[in-house]
């Protein structure tokens, strides 16, 4: 299981709330908790479903600004798909 936690100001607003709830739930083996009372969000994954940019995503398209609280879990950050080059 993979947890993270998000601090996004205005997520305490009800419409922001549902909105957010439309965004999350096409991630499957997701649950998430909001905590309206200090703008945070806490999210816990079976697996590595989304990346942590993809979260970003839906919450900058809701107009939230979110910030990771703590470390991201490696499994959750993208993949470079670079090559080095011999010479």
């Amino acid at each position: 299981m993979l947890e993270l936690e998000v601090y996004a100001a205005g997520v305490r607003d009800l419409h922001k709330i549902l909105e957010l709830d439309r965004e999350l739930e096409a991630v499957g083996g997701l649950r998430y908790k909001v905590d309206s009372n200090h703008d945070l969000v806490y999210l816990e994954l079976d697996g590595p479903t989304v990346s942590y940019r993809d979260i970003r995503r839906m919450f900058r398209k809701l107009g939230l600004e979110p910030r990771f609280v703590g470390a991201i879990p490696p499994e959750l950050r993208a993949k470079n798909e670079t090559q080095l080059l011999s010479l």
